[in-house]
């Protein structure tokens, strides 16, 4: 039997009110109907239709993010200098006060080091997995951040500023490029099963950008909310709502020409019900095979290590699907104990780290080498980022490190990334960026190049300023590019 009017107006009421779930997601139609859109709210960008603005090595990205600042000097940066100096207070300073006070003597990394790949790039002892894949990757050892506070700091590596209310490096990119997929966002935010990061939906938010930018966060863990129709609503019923509501806006939309937010609008609903099809699809891993689960380590005894396995498939899941932008989190929010859910190691360094480690190590290389075997690392660049670096010395009265935002690591992979290089260096105990000083700026601007797109010609006019991701600084590090 066909539903009563009243019944389809409420459902349609429904979902125009909600604030959060379905709502937010249909609001993410970033896909600009396939390229199509215009800036809806604002200036848009000035690329042309949604294309790059020169011929792009990489069409899609994935971020995989470590909130709570991962320590340079005990995975990606190797310093002799500070192993032959361990205990030793570090020259040149007096006495040292950071971010949560005073500093003791220098502290050597508790693992090991060992030259790996063919390019024999030294990688703690640590992270075995990932150090078997430095031949891909191309390490960024100088970069500096403006802030010592994960929050702001974190802001800073998805936004490019410490402050909220800034579109995230994923909201620019779909903004400027489209989607190339219909029936899924084209930004995803991944979150660890652990929780939302530090600063939370700011991370992925589309700021000052139109609403439809914003990412759109889920996991295998925790689906999408409000996806699901409703018990006994059947998907044929769904689809006879959905044409007899088009109708209804086509008819209204008629009634009230030049009304483009209303269009907007419309084409959220629209990709909301294709999402009730797609999305169950590509979160359910029961397609995937035992040998790749065991790849991926998604069969671990460790809950959170097969979780966050779990999600590092659904995110190649989505870029198989044409997602544009995915953001990946292994970490959470910080704890009333430090380095419990994140990285933030300021007392129990080895502790700490022995239990996160093994969560990125076999997920993360899984992935990265997964997207090699099926082709999809020619075109796609990952990279890995945290906020900011920890410092060389020990805290005083405990064996963790203080944050340091003067020179830490971040990498990436893929496409027309030159594999098993290094870019700049820290000073000799890795305090200080000290060679090819870099700032998150350049780093932003050097992935925006990779897409096609000019850093400083992608802008957006907002409060009478035309503003961009790299505000006014930056610059391309070619060094790292093939």
């Amino acid at each position: 039997m066909i539903p009563s009017y009243s019944h389809w107006l409420d459902r349609r009421q429904f979902l125009g009110s909600m604030g959060t779930g379905l709502g937010s997601i249909a609001l993410a139609w970033l896909l600009s109907e396939e390229g199509r859109g215009g800036s809806r709210g604002g200036e848009r960008a000035r690329n042309v239709n949604n294309r790059p603005h020169f011929p792009a090595k990489a069409k899609r990205v994935v971020q995989v993010f470590c909130p709570g600042a991962v320590s340079q000097l005990d995975t990606f940066d190797y310093k002799p200098e500070l192993i032959r100096r361990h205990g030793q207070p570090m020259p040149g300073t007096g006495r040292l006060v950071t971010f949560q006070g005073g500093n003791g003597n220098l502290m050597q990394s508790p693992w090991g080091w060992r030259r790996r790949g063919q390019c024999g790039k030294w990688v703690s002892d640590l992270l075995p997995r990932l150090g078997d894949c430095v031949d891909d990757i191309a390490f960024i050892h100088s970069l500096t951040a403006r802030s010592n506070t994960h929050g702001p700091a974190m802001l800073q590596m998805n936004t490019g500023f410490i402050l909220e209310g800034f579109p995230s490096m994923g909201a620019w990119t779909t903004y400027a490029l489209g989607s190339e997929n219909r029936n899924l966002p084209a930004f995803v935010a991944i979150p660890d099963p652990r929780g939302l990061p530090p600063s939370g939906a700011a991370n992925w938010a589309n700021g000052f950008l139109p609403a439809a930018f914003q990412g759109v966060a889920f996991n295998t863990d925790r689906p999408i909310a409000n996806l699901n129709p409703p018990r006994g609503q059947s998907l044929d019923s769904e689809r006879d709502l959905a044409e007899f509501l088009g109708r209804l806006n086509r008819a209204h939309a008629t009634r009230n020409p030049g009304h483009s937010e209303l269009t907007a609008r419309i084409s959220a609903y629209e990709l909301a019900a294709r999402m009730q099809l797609s999305a169950p699809e590509v979160s359910d891993l029961r397609q995937e095979t035992a040998a790749t689960l065991r790849f991926y380590g998604a069969d671990s005894d460790n809950p959170l290590k097969a979780g966050y396995a779990r999600n590092c498939i659904l995110a190649r899941r989505l870029l198989e699907r044409g997602v544009r932008f995915i953001q990946l989190y292994c970490g959470a929010h910080a704890s009333a104990v430090d380095g419990l859910l994140n990285w933030d190691a300021h007392k129990t360094l080895r502790a700490d780290y022995d239990r996160h480690a093994p969560i990125l190590d076999q997920p993360t290389a899984a992935l990265l080498q997964d997207l090699k075997r099926r082709g999809l690392l020619e075109d796609t660049l990952l990279l890995w980022t945290t906020e900011f670096g920890r410092m060389p010395t020990h805290q005083q009265g405990s064996e963790g490190r203080d944050h340091n935002p003067f020179g830490f690591t971040a990498w990436l992979a893929g496409a027309g990334v030159k594999g098993g290089t290094s870019y700049g260096a820290t000073d000799e105990f890795g305090y200080r960026a000290a060679e090819n000083v870099s700032t998150i700026y350049d780093f932003h601007a050097t992935v925006l190049h990779m897409l096609g797109l000019d850093h400083e010609r992608l802008t957006f006019y907002h409060n009478g300023i035309q503003r961009r991701l790299t505000d006014v600084h930056g610059h391309v590090i070619r060094e790292v590019l093939g």
